[in-house]
């Protein structure tokens, strides 16, 4: 029987009965509980549709395969997990930010640290944020979000010498405008982020990625995603710290204007439940 560990509003983890593998899953935007001060002015629908919603759901199996799985409870929208802390848009706060800041690609989209923007381009605010509630969302949800991640990657280190983490995510069928790659293209399946091979064993997203088109489906790697920072800050290959980014196509198992799972949502659970099974015996080979 699986172990859940929960901080309120925050993060759930979710153990395996015993830890016999160094492999660990993190699900950073799947969480839907908005926090009573985030006061956005766009409507909580186009809100949702940053969500990576059912991702959790859709790995459900994880631990029964060895893997401890960290599920974020909080919207990406609110602050995202997968960004960089200092990846923060100077014009969203009111006052002058006590540290210098380092905007990239995402935040210049509207979607940074702190989005600015919905999926469809609309202005999340219709006021500037205090420096003390953009504190606060770092503190109360951001960094322990992190450190939880890390201490769990690190703990796997340590005991098995070597450790594999999968970022699990999920993506729009269609790019949107604020989309790097512009509105109207249709997505892959899957793509396979490892950072253009910094970030895993290029080994082990060749075996994902074959074992995801003995399946049937249509997988890229590194494009549209090539990986954020979750897997760029807690993985080092040299030392044997690899991680992997997972996005699915949402068409694949829910409606993207309801949220609600279709009947393909089954059957991509069991496919999944089929790809942790051949990384879990990759892991125990790997050992």
């Amino acid at each position: 029987m699986s172990v859940v560990a929960h901080r309120p509003h925050v993060y759930d983890i979710v153990y395996p009965q015993d830890i016999t593998l160094p492999l660990i899953l993190d699900s950073p935007h799947s969480g839907t509980l908005y926090p009573s001060d985030f006061r956005a002015a766009a409507p909580l629908h186009l809100l949702q549709q940053g969500e990576d919603r059912h991702v959790d759901d859709l790995y459900h199996a994880a631990p029964s395969h060895g893997a401890t799985f960290l599920k974020a409870l909080f919207p990406r929208v609110y602050i995202d997990a997968n960004r960089h802390i200092d990846d923060l848009d100077a014009s969203l706060i009111d006052g002058a930010w006590p540290t210098p800041l380092k905007p990239g690609e995402k935040t210049a989209l509207g979607q940074g640290l702190i989005w600015k923007k919905c999926a469809n381009g609309l202005a999340i605010y219709d006021r500037q944020l205090t420096i003390t509630e953009t504190q606060a969302r770092i503190n109360n949800y951001y960094l322990p979000y992190h450190q939880t991640l890390r201490s769990l990657i690190e703990a796997a280190h340590q005991k098995f010498n070597t450790v594999w983490h999968i970022n699990c995510h999920s993506m729009p069928s269609i790019s949107s405008s604020v989309c790097k790659e512009g509105p109207g293209h249709r997505r892959p399946d899957f793509t396979l982020g490892d950072r253009f091979g910094t970030t895993c064993s290029p080994e082990f997203t060749l075996y994902v990625k074959s074992i995801l088109e003995d399946l049937g489906y249509y997988v890229t790697t590194n494009d549209p995603y090539a990986g954020a920072e979750l897997v760029r800050a807690y993985s080092h290959p040299p030392s044997q710290r690899h991680s992997l980014q997972i996005e699915i196509n949402r068409a694949l198992y829910m409606d993207e204007c309801s949220f609600c799972k279709t009947a393909g949502f089954d059957q991509l659970q069991e496919n999944l439940h089929h790809v942790l099974s051949a990384i879990e015996r990759y892991v125990k080979k790997n050992i």
